[in-house]
């Protein structure tokens, strides 16, 4: 009887451990193969989308709670705020430049409609990239030499050493850089000495290229003013591109043209009323020195101008990146002043 009942202890004993084996899975037992797949993403999922752009430098998972559907598409909108920035210069009836201007004496209109300024500075000390395009061709050897000494001058007087830079183009059919971007006013004078009269003329391609290759493509650390001095007689008989075509290459660089007509006849021919377009249209001026004294105080005048302009920064009120041309006008609220600029700029294109 009691080996019975020793037997009913152990097949108890026996059952009892298969049942707690089939409930409790060990803790050395390996895991699952195949775990069941997830109904919906944890926040550590990495599989999820990507978050929305941080700041330079900071973990997006760190520390930040979960976000509502309406925080999520307020962080992926990048505002892009489109600015144009202006050069003008004022002056008053009698041409005098006036320095001492403030930003409410100003208004903008961008493509016909008032715009939001953003900035204003009175910029009469910025470092200068100065291109001197020579006209060579036959049509100017009367008074070649004597521009030559001009220009010398000019370069002597406006280029400082270590913070403006400035280059030379002679052009008759093509376009000849004699002196390259430089500080040294010494070089520079070599480079104009350089220069030897004789040839067609190709203006339009000399300006273009003088934007485009040189002033358009040089290193530019911070804010700089750029412009051209252009002597030449307008003539053009040799050009692959057009007037327009140098004019919104000069634009596009964001160059003011000033230019210095070498027609000595006393009267305004065809070639000046060229010069004066592209002048007006970058915001320059066109000098008409029909004595060679005049010629070194049309000289004298650009080097005032360039140390006596304001600079602009203003938001159009419908801007649209589709690149057409936009044109700009700044207003002086003092009717008896006189604002030059540039006509207009391109829209950039998407």
């Amino acid at each position: 009887m009691k080996s019975r009942n020793f037997l009913f202890l152990v097949v108890l004993v026996l059952l009892a451990g298969s049942l707690i084996g089939q409930t409790a899975q060990p803790a050395s037992a390996p895991a699952a193969q195949n775990p069941p797949a997830k109904t919906s993403p944890s926040p550590d999922d990495k599989t999820q989308a990507p978050a929305a752009p941080t700041a330079a430098g900071q973990d997006p998972q760190a520390g930040n709670p979960a976000k509502s559907e309406s925080d999520e598409s307020v962080a992926t909108i990048i505002h892009v705020v489109n600015e144009v920035r202006v050069v003008f210069t004022v002056t008053d009836r009698h041409g005098h430049y006036i320095k001492d201007l403030k930003r409410t004496d100003f208004r903008v209109v961008d493509d016909q409609k008032p715009a939001e300024l953003r900035s204003f500075n009175s910029e009469t000390d910025l470092p200068l990239q100065v291109g001197l395009l020579v006209d060579a061709s036959n049509s100017v050897r009367d008074r070649f030499k004597f521009e030559q000494e001009a220009a010398i001058e000019f370069l002597n007087a406006i280029i400082r050493p270590r913070y403006d830079k400035a280059f030379v183009v002679g052009f008759d059919a093509t376009p000849e850089v004699t002196q390259d971007f430089t500080d040294s006013t010494e070089n520079l004078s070599a480079g104009v000495r350089m220069l030897r009269a004789g040839g067609g003329t190709a203006m339009y391609d000399a300006l273009y290229f003088a934007c485009r290759d040189k002033l358009l493509k040089s290193e530019q650390t911070g804010p700089v003013r750029r412009a051209i001095i252009l002597l030449s007689d307008g003539e053009d008989n040799l050009s692959h591109v057009t007037r327009e075509e140098a004019i919104e290459m000069a634009e596009r660089a964001d160059v003011i043209v000033y230019t210095i007509s070498t027609n000595i006849s006393g009267m305004k021919g065809k070639g000046d009323k060229v010069l004066e377009r592209i002048a007006e249209a970058t915001g320059g001026r066109a000098f008409f020195p029909f004595q060679m004294r005049d010629v070194s105080d049309a000289f004298l005048s650009i080097q005032e101008e360039l140390r006596s302009q304001y600079a602009v920064a203003y938001k159009p009120a419908d801007f649209v990146a589709d690149g057409r041309y936009r044109t700009i006008e700044i207003l002086a609220q003092d009717k008896g002043l006189k604002v030059r600029t540039r006509k207009g700029y391109y829209a950039p294109k998407q």
